[in-house]
C-alpha cells in the first residue's frame, strides 16, 4: 500500500505573501495592459473595444516605424560598442598598477548618476554657444561649431554617446569579476606551451567568461530596449523624430495625447519584442555543449 504524502500547508503559507505580491505587481498589470491595448480612449471613463486595431495601426504609423528602426539600431550599437569598450577597460584595469582602484571608480562613477542628470550634463556639453565640445574645438583651432542635438543627422549619435558614457561602468565591473574567476594556472600553462597573449585571451579567457558575456549582453539588450530618460532629457525624441524611441513614443501617446489604448499597445509590443530577442539568445548561449 502506497503511503499518502502529507501536504505541508505551512510551506504554502510562507509562499503566499510572495505570490500575492507577484500577482498584484506583475501578473495583474500585464493582463490589464493587454486588456487596455484592445481599446481606444483616454483611460478615464468608458473605453471602446477595437480588438487588434491598435496593433495593426502601429505598422502603418511612420513615427512608430521610425522609433522601431531607431530602437533596433540603438540595441545593435549599444551591445557592440559597450561590450567592446567595457571589456577593454576591464582587461586594462585587471592588471596591477598604481592607481587602478581610482580608475575603476572613475569609470564606474557615471553608472550611479541618474539618467536624467546625465541628460542635463550632456545638454551643457552639447550647447552650441558655451558647450565644452564647441569651445574645445575653437581652442585647438578647429572651426567646426555644431548644434549637436538639433541636427537630424547628428542627434541620434550624440544621444547614444551620452548613454554609452553612463552605461560602460556596470559591464566593466561584471567583466572585471569574470576575469578574476579565470584560473591563473590555466593561463600560465598556456603561456608555457607557447601561446601568446592574444591566443590566451581569445582561446582561454573569453570562453571561460561565457556566463559573464551572457549576463552583460542580455542586460544591455534589455536596457537598450527600454531606453527613455536620456533621450527624453536631451531631445524628447526630436528633432523631427530623429531620436524617437519606442518608449518615448509610447509615453507621448499615453500621457501627452491621452491615447491610452494605442500607447499601451506600443508598451505590449515592446515587451513581446524584448521576449523574442532575449529568451532565444539566453536559451541558445546558455545551453550545455
Amino acid at each position: 500500500m502506497v503511503k499518502k504524502r502529507k501536504i505541508d500547508w505551512g510551506a504554502y503559507a510562507f509562499l503566499l505573501p510572495a505570490l500575492i505580491i507577484y500577482l498584484s505587481v506583475i501578473i495583474f498589470p500585464v493582463c490589464y495592459s493587454i486588456y487596455i491595448s484592445l481599446h481606444n480612449g483616454t483611460g478615464i471613463g468608458k473605453m471602446d473595444f477595437v480588438g487588434l486595431e491598435n496593433y495593426v495601426q502601429m505598422f502603418s504609423d511612420s513615427i512608430f516605424l521610425t522609433a522601431l528602426k531607431n530602437n533596433i539600431l540603438w540595441i545593435i550599437l549599444t551591445v557592440v560598442l559597450t561590450t567592446s569598450i567595457s571589456l577593454l577597460l576591464a582587461v586594462a584595469l585587471n592588471n596591477k598598477f598604481r592607481g587602478r582602484t581610482f580608475f575603476r571608480a572613475f569609470f564606474y562613477f557615471p553608472c550611479v548618476v541618474a539618467p536624467i542628470a546625465v541628460a542635463l550634463i550632456w545638454r551643457w556639453i552639447y550647447n552650441p554657444n558655451i558647450g565644452f565640445i564647441n569651445e574645445f574645438l575653437k581652442m585647438i583651432g578647429i572651426n567646426y561649431t555644431q548644434t549637436w542635438i538639433s541636427g537630424e543627422n547628428s542627434a541620434f549619435f550624440t544621444v547614444l554617446i551620452a548613454s554609452l558614457w553612463q552605461g560602460i561602468g556596470q559591464p566593466m565591473i561584471l567583466f572585471l569579476a569574470g576575469l578574476q574567476t579565470v584560473p591563473a594556472d590555466i593561463l600560465e600553462a598556456a603561456s608555457i606551451d607557447g601561446a601568446g597573449s592574444f591566443t590566451r585571451f581569445f582561446k582561454i579567457t573569453v570562453p571561460l567568461m561565457k556566463e559573464t558575456f551572457i549576463m552583460v549582453i542580455a542586460t544591455l539588450i534589455i536596457s537598450s530596449m527600454k531606453v527613455f530618460d536620456v533621450v527624453k532629457g536631451l531631445t524628447n525624441g526630436g528633432p523631427n523624430n530623429a531620436t524617437q524611441m519606442l518608449s518615448t513614443y509610447m509615453y507621448s501617446q499615453t500621457f501627452s495625447y491621452n491615447n491610452v489604448g494605442y500607447g499601451t499597445a506600443i508598451a505590449v509590443f515592446m515587451v513581446l519584442m524584448m521576449l523574442v530577442i532575449v529568451i532565444p539568445y539566453i536559451a541558445f548561449t546558455a545551453r550545455e555543449k
